[in-house]
């Protein structure tokens, strides 16, 4: 497996990790095989959260006597001290850990939240307590608005960040560029455009031919998929000619409905999180998540019936979305609404 240096930490991951939001609706014996045969295949970085369902608990099952095959992220959205303190220790306990290699902040979307973070009483005291306790090694941090890693990075408070990146989601370029610039490990979340992509190999391959990139997490369930995936990263070839073209038709067949999670759309005026419905309804339809997915929607403040078509997003969406169907759709999927 080809190594890249994870940012300004001590790691060298493999290029291809292991993405542990699927593994949640295996059985035991299921995500232990699939999680060492991983390790068989040289995959070094798992990546898993708090909000994963019983992804942190399988994989402590899973790395059992191999712990030191692995180097192991997980995250929070936590954003005060004590609420993160829990956390740390819930993970610990999950993980069967004595410690952690990457703790994230995860999912910080507004400068309220990151100010939140970073205050007296914020979640990133705790990490940092951790971290001096030597039960976490590095902090990192996880968004969608590429406006807030951009902030994010040159506060040289994280030694790694994650974001979305594929050939449909490409804005993260030159934050990738700068974040290496600046000593920062860059995790690739959503490499398959959340299973929209149906390219494996080719999607991986393109996310691989940027420099920039420390390792990419696509998700995994199935011991298909790791062959597949270590395959990529243990002879990474670049994209011909007809790959990139095979690419391109895919993008831009997927142009027309789908978010980028870029948020220009926002702030609805009826309060909806316009980009959340979707990315829900994608783990609903494409990753086999479906209680999981529901669970979280029926958690949102706003839904996605709550739309009243005034179309005020519209004309904001770079993409020239039709976002009122698609909240239509979400809500058919997600409420059984018609």
């Amino acid at each position: 497996m080809e190594l890249r240096k994870l940012g300004r930490t001590n790691y060298r991951v493999g290029v291809i990790g292991f993405g542990g939001i699927p593994l949640q609706r295996l059985k035991d014996e299921e995500a232990i095989g699939i999680v060492q045969l991983a390790a068989e295949e040289d995959i070094n970085f798992i990546d898993t959260a708090r909000g994963y369902g019983r992804s942190e608990e399988l994989i402590g099952k899973s790395i059992q006597g191999i712990r030191d095959k692995f180097i192991i992220a997980t995250k929070s959205t936590s954003r005060d001290y004590e609420s993160m303190k829990k956390d740390i220790e819930i993970s610990l306990n999950n993980l069967k850990c004595e410690w952690i290699d990457l703790y994230q902040l995860h999912l910080v979307k507004t400068q309220e939240q990151y100010q939140q973070i970073m205050s007296k009483d914020g979640a990133y005291g705790a990490l940092k307590e951790a971290q001096e306790k030597g039960i976490i090694k590095e902090i990192g941090i996880t968004s969608h608005s590429k406006e807030m890693l951009e902030f994010a990075i040159e506060t040289d408070n994280f030694s790694t960040i994650q974001f979305p990146y594929n050939v449909v989601e490409q804005q993260g370029k030159q934050l990738f560029k700068r974040a290496y610039e600046k000593n920062i490990g860059v995790i690739v979340m959503k490499p398959l455009a959340g299973g929209a992509l149906h390219k494996g190999d080719l999607a991986l391959r393109f996310i691989l031919e940027n420099p920039h990139v420390s390792v990419v997490i696509p998700g995994v369930d199935k011991k298909e998929q790791i062959i597949e995936n270590s395959s990529v990263g243990k002879s990474f070839k670049p994209l011909n000619q007809e790959e990139r073209k095979i690419l391109k038709e895919i993008k831009e067949e997927l142009g027309l409905t789908f978010c980028r999670r870029c948020g220009y759309c926002q702030p609805c005026p009826q309060g909806i999180d316009i980009s959340t419905q979707f990315l829900i309804e994608g783990y609903y339809s494409r990753y086999e998540l479906q209680d999981w997915a529901l669970e979280r929607y029926s958690g949102l403040p706003k839904i996605a019936s709550d739309c009243i078509k005034c179309g005020a997003c519209e004309p904001r969406c770079p993409y020239d979305l039709p976002i009122r169907k698609m909240m239509e759709n979400v809500a058919k999927k997600l409420e059984g609404k018609n």
